[in-house]
């Protein structure tokens, strides 16, 4: 894999911010890695209990939200291919629309990130505690754990982007074996006759049904941004940012809708929709009990994996913000391997205090608090990508298609959803109006 890697030939200072732009330090395969490991997390492990439920309409959903992930990667990947010089997705939608609209939809995909990191933590600290049950107990326990847990995986991406990249690739390597495990496992049950799909019924296909699933299936599918956003850390990226986007979303699709469905069909209804590890239920089910306790550890690993990836991707969006004078300018600077050591710093201490003002839940309360918020935010910039291709005239259909996605599962999502991450779009207003006074932007 060091093939894959170019050193960052990099300056200190406000330099250093200009030749990361040209110059990165991740190749194909780390790009891609860094798009699958965003999105294969903590929801994969998760989601085929909630799907059980819905049958055959969670098999649509998942066709439903990768069609749409598609359609929106292929967006991105013809605005960068178009845009070079954008530098993100924020990026685009200010070429597009300005800076006022640049900066309020970097800010809500940036408290995304925030709120992201926070989620895959405190989901990686409730495997955990399966394991070592003192990190499940006490009001405040699971919160500090996740902090805890978020500053080690800080600690590395403070090594280098280099080193993050590597971290990210091995961990993706190990928390696919689960995936492979599971597809393998199914093929073997069809073939033997050990269980069998229900019968697909026409008549049990209902769009509300298909709307709930495809709702449940957009946590698993955020991130194929991901090498967008850290484009000027890819080497290449106006060729290696469009095949990473579209290569990640498409293979983190197939798997998920191959893993997912394959468990939420083929064990019975409620022992699927009841379990609260869904995939330890299936090995243990079809192969082997003491092979299912092995779940949790991969499930940890893909966490940190995960974890890692969305560290990088807030560090870095905190830096382009501040390259584009959307937050003050020494937040954009690096050291000579090209880290930006102050974006990352501040990053890990806005996500540290998100789960300390939310400490007195209960760790499951605080995961789906944290899911809800992360997926309705992050919305905005895929919408907002969207009527940013329309504006430009890049990719005109795709993008159309693209923007009615983003509604469709903005309104799924719910008023509440929804509309909290506007308002949390809004509170961006008073930094706003404070770079403006002070001449920033």
């Amino acid at each position: 894999m060091a093939g894959d890697w170019d050193e960052a030939e990099q300056a200190g200072g406000g330099k250093a911010s200009a030749i990361a732009t040209s110059s990165g330090s991740l190749g194909l395969m780390a790009a891609i890695a860094l798009v699958m490991g965003n999105m294969i997390g903590s929801g994969v492990f998760l989601l085929p209990a909630s799907l059980a439920p819905f049958g055959w309409n969670g098999v649509i959903g998942w066709l439903t939200t990768i069609s749409g992930a598609l359609v929106l990667a292929f967006v991105l990947s013809r605005l960068t291919h178009a845009r070079p010089e954008a530098g993100s997705p924020a990026g685009f939608v200010t070429d597009a629309f300005g800076k006022t609209a640049g900066f309020f939809i970097s800010w809500i995909y940036l408290v995304s990130l925030w709120t992201s990191v926070v989620t895959i933590a405190v989901a990686a600290v409730s495997y955990l505690s399966s394991m070592v049950p003192f990190l499940g107990r006490g009001e405040h326990v699971p919160a500090l754990a996740a902090i805890a847990l978020l500053w080690l995986v800080t600690l590395i991406n403070l090594r280098s982007t280099r080193a993050a990249g590597n971290f990210q690739i091995v961990t993706l390597a190990l928390k696919i074996i689960p995936l492979l495990v599971v597809i393998v496992l199914a093929v073997h049950i069809l073939a033997s006759g050990k269980a069998q799909l229900p019968s697909f019924d026409p008549s049990e296909v209902r769009s509300g049904a298909i709307n709930g699933a495809a709702t449940l299936t957009l946590w698993a599918l955020l991130g194929f941004e991901s090498a967008s956003v850290a484009a000027a850390r890819v080497r290449n990226p106006k060729v290696n940012v469009a095949r990473a986007t579209l290569w990640g979303t498409a293979l983190t699709g197939a798997l998920y809708l191959m893993v997912c469905s394959a468990i939420a069909l083929l064990l019975p209804s409620d022992l699927a929709s009841h379990s609260a590890a869904p995939f330890a239920t299936f090995v243990a089910r079809f192969w082997d009990g003491n092979a299912a306790m092995l779940i949790a550890v991969f499930a940890v690993i893909s966490c940190i994996g995960a974890l890692n990836g969305w560290t990088l991707l807030e560090a870095e969006m905190v830096r382009d913000m501040a390259s584009r004078r959307l937050l003050p300018r020494w937040l954009a600077e690096t050291d000579a391997r090209g880290t930006a050591r102050r974006a990352l710093l501040v990053s890990a201490f806005v996500a540290s205090c998100f789960a300390a003002l939310n400490a007195s839940r209960t760790m499951q309360a605080l995961f789906e608090y944290l899911l809800l918020l992360s997926t309705s935010a992050t919305l905005w910039l895929y919408l907002a990508c969207a009527l940013a291709a329309l504006r430009l005239g890049v990719a005109r259909i795709p993008a159309l298609l693209g923007a009615l996605y983003a509604l469709w599962t903005l309104w799924g999502a719910g008023i509440g959803a929804s509309g909290l991450s506007f308002v949390l779009m809004a509170l961006g207003l008073p930094i706003w109006l404070w770079l403006k006074h002070n001449e920033i932007g």
